[in-house]
């Protein structure tokens, strides 16, 4: 939904109805994830998409019927038997559809999530999207987290400081999906699919016993945009920073020299600070804003800033990418340094220096990129080898 919210809140603040179809769950190699939505708006705009074009057209029509009829339907899309290009997805995959009718009175709800998602607070949105009670089917809720289940998301404004956290913000309670059995076992599992920022489908008994069947809730996991590091403010920084941002992420770039350090050479970072690299990492740590989604790209390689940085980095007990540029050279005397430093073998081995992978890249964009693979590479389980050397499924 995230990627469409902006003309669902331009509608649904209008007044308007639209009809919304959401992927709730994929298998094998359907081309767009869980909570990816398309929308059909007013005289029959279509915004968004839930399949890359494979069966957009059909699920066009179905929320035409949504709105008409404003039952929501569940529906699954596949390879047709008779013509694979009739409705069906072509790539051999298959995806679940759930579309819904959206206005103010049936999503009340929307309001509070963009705001939300505007403060850069977490929160979750847990929808009935099958049960055999048909009167139970469309009931939502919103779960936000205790302040210790997440970090505190990033100042919303691009700054040029060492940075700051802002105020939490309150915690609602969301209405009832139908029993406080029920309401327990979703929030339990909606927040454990918050806390590493992925949507999906919980399957429980029609009362949520968690052995049973019958009853199928979607959540969509709104957790602030996980963060990217760099330190070093260099030509390269600037190069990692953009596609940082282009691969979502909220980008800060630190360095101790502020005359390098300033947000008219890193136009695309959100934040840029001034301050010892291993000083900002250790602040931020303590207030709890770097989780197992973050990723920090060391690209000073100078050791009186990245030996002490990585120091700190290493030794963090949840973080998901630790990557450091240098020459084979450098690399040799940075873990020198590291292991008089006291740092363990078993905490080198989380770093990857030299940073990125093997793609012959010179200059700092195709680096930029090379950085970019490995972090999406570590991040999935991916191998790093070409497709076409490989065989079995494209998308774990």
């Amino acid at each position: 939904m995230r990627e469409v919210l902006p003309e669902l809140l331009e509608w649904w603040r209008a007044g308007e109805t639209v009809g919304m179809g959401t992927v709730v769950a994929t298998f094998q190699s359907a081309p767009r994830p869980p909570g990816a939505s398309m929308l059909v708006g007013p005289e029959g705009t279509a915004v968004g998409s839930v399949s890359g074009g494979c069966v957009e057209g059909a699920v066009y029509e179905l929320a035409g019927e949504v709105v008409e009829s404003g039952a929501p339907v569940f529906q699954r899309y596949g390879i047709s038997d008779d013509d694979a290009f009739a409705v069906g997805l072509t790539c051999g995959g298959i995806l679940d559809v759930y579309v819904e009718k959206v206005n103010q009175e049936t999503f009340p709800e929307l309001g509070e999530i963009a705001d939300d998602l505007e403060a850069g607070r977490a929160v979750a949105v847990a929808t009935v999207i099958e049960h055999p009670d048909p009167s139970w089917v469309g009931r939502r809720t919103l779960i936000r987290p205790d302040s210790a289940t997440l970090p505190d998301a990033p100042a919303p404004s691009r700054t040029e400081t060492s940075g700051t956290i802002p105020e939490e913000g309150p915690k609602r309670q969301g209405v009832s999906l139908g029993s406080a059995r029920v309401d327990d076992a979703v929030r339990d599992d909606a927040l454990g699919l918050l806390a590493s920022g992925h949507s999906g489908t919980l399957s429980y008994g029609p009362d949520g016993e968690r052995r049973g069947e019958g009853m199928r809730v979607f959540v969509w996991a709104f957790a602030p945009k996980p963060r990217m590091l760099v330190f070093g403010a260099i030509d390269f920084a600037a190069a990692v920073a953009r596609i940082g941002s282009f691969l979502g992420y909220h980008v800060t770039v630190c360095d101790a020299r502020p005359v390098f350090a300033t947000n008219t050479r890193f136009p695309e970072a959100d934040e840029v600070v001034v301050d010892w690299p291993h000083r900002f990492l250790a602040a931020e740590q303590e207030a709890g804003r770097i989780d197992s989604r973050t990723v920090l790209c060391v690209l000073t390689h100078d050791p009186k800033f990245d030996v002490p940085l990585l120091e700190v980095a290493l030794r963090l007990p949840e973080v998901g990418y630790v990557g450091a540029m240098g020459s084979r050279r450098t690399h040799d005397d940075r873990l020198a340094r590291l292991k008089e430093a006291g740092v363990t073998s078993e905490e080198i081995d989380r770093l990857s220096s030299p940073i990125g992978l093997d793609l012959g890249a010179r200059t700092p964009e195709e680096t930029a990129v090379s950085i970019a693979a490995e972090i999406v590479s570590s991040t999935w389980g991916g191998s790093g080898q070409p497709l076409a050397a490989l065989e079995g499924r494209i998308h774990r």
